[in-house]
């Protein structure tokens, strides 16, 4: 009997230390995970600036990376009533009826583990930033899935505005992916401009292009500024208040953004909702308008998407969203839901899993995972921009 009870004992010892042992390393780990989630550095209102060499980078690579973007600043002319002239004047009836703004210089931010490790230009400066308004948009579209507004991106957008903008029967198979894929092929015309006369094809009439044959909605990708602006229209339609007050209360306020940037429609894009007026407001500065931002405010939503949705301890936009966005589609695997993918391989020697934002004149936020990594730059020649991303992840090294 002695003997047992001492084997007992033993056995009981040795349990107990086995299960002691189990919760040290779950204590250490839990703790390692906490000491890790602490060290995700998110600026305040001023936002810490590294030297290159404090993480470990090269500072005369970077540096390089920095002249080089300099030395390619976009031929893009100033005066950007020009410019969008130049652009779009074969459209038939063209007109700008946004805001415009003359551009500033090659600027641009490095952000590396969350810090400032290279800066030029003017980055304080709030310029016209084009079609990267298109990658805001898709927030906006993501908040209003996230908060049940919108059941889920496939979800017919004709059940949700139901004022004859999705009647037409190949417009009523349209859904909330088809818009934001650019792969909706709507037909129709609003605040003046119609769809068929935006970006025309370079061969027939305009009786052609009105009656052209019509793709199934999620088969064809065809970039239209007229179709991004009906999806913020139908938002507006969804959300019942102005996108960028959405915008600024959900996003741009938390992550500390300033009070420089500015979100615009056009002169005739206002629309009545719940008895008020509310400007519709533009995916882009393609017939003027869009969003006017800083370089540092671009750089604080390029950084929330890196940090999947979060900004220090709130999730403000779903990690299912930000994982979504970059996604290929399935009519242009180059484009994911209103950002850029690297699938294709546009830009050379960088990987596939960098997604980017991207507007006319040399204006992008790109999104690199893998090294921890925001690059936002502002009026390169868009043939140079992996150049820049190259030179930059040169510097950081092999990890």
């Amino acid at each position: 009997m002695i003997c047992c009870s001492e084997s007992s004992s033993y056995k009981m010892r040795t349990s107990t230390k086995k299960v002691m042992r189990f919760f040290l390393l779950l204590l250490f780990f839990s703790g390692a995970s906490i000491a890790y989630a602490q060290q995700v550095y998110y600026p305040d209102t001023s936002w810490q600036t590294k030297k290159p060499e404090e993480l470990k980078l090269n500072p005369a690579l970077l540096d390089s990376a920095v002249q080089f973007s300099i030395n390619n600043e976009s031929k893009t002319d100033y005066d950007l009533r020009i410019a969008i002239l130049k652009a779009y004047s074969n459209e038939p009836d063209f007109r700008i009826a946004g805001p415009v703004r003359s551009r500033g210089k090659n600027a641009g931010l490095v952000i590396y583990k969350g810090y400032i490790v290279a800066a030029w230009g003017d980055p304080e400066r709030a310029d016209m930033t084009f079609s990267v308004t298109k990658s805001f948009l898709s927030a906006v579209a993501g908040l209003a899935i996230d908060q049940g507004l919108i059941r889920n991106a496939d979800d017919l957008v004709g059940k949700y505005v139901w004022d004859g903008s999705f009647d037409e029967k190949s417009n009523s198979l349209i859904s909330w992916r088809h818009l934001l894929t650019q792969s909706s092929d709507w037909s129709g015309c609003q605040y003046g401009f119609c769809d068929w006369a935006d970006r025309p094809p370079k061969e027939g009439t305009i009786e052609e292009w009105k009656l052209r044959k019509r793709n199934l909605p999620g088969t064809v990708y065809e970039y239209n500024d007229v179709r991004v602006n009906l999806l913020a229209y139908s938002l507006l339609q969804v959300w019942r208040r102005p996108l960028p007050m959405l915008l600024k209360e959900k996003i741009m306020d938390p992550i500390g953004a300033s009070s420089t940037w500015r979100w615009y429609g056009y002169d005739n894009s206002y629309v009545n909702i719940d008895g008020i007026m509310m400007q519709s407001v533009s995916g882009g500065g393609h017939f003027g308008g869009g969003l006017f931002i800083s370089t540092y405010d671009m750089a604080r939503f390029g950084y929330l998407f890196l940090r999947k949705g979060k900004w220090k301890n709130q999730q403000l936009i779903s990690e299912r969203w930000v994982n979504s966005v970059y996604q290929p589609s399935a009519a242009n695997p180059s484009y994911g839901l209103m950002w850029w993918t690297n699938l294709n391989d546009d830009l050379k020697g960088i990987s596939k899993n960098v997604y980017y934002a991207n507007g006319f004149g040399g204006n992008y936020i790109v999104v690199d995972n893998e090294h921890d990594l925001v690059i936002v730059v502002r009026w390169i020649e868009g043939n140079k921009l992996s150049g820049l991303i190259e030179r930059v992840i040169k510097s950081i090294g092999e990890k």
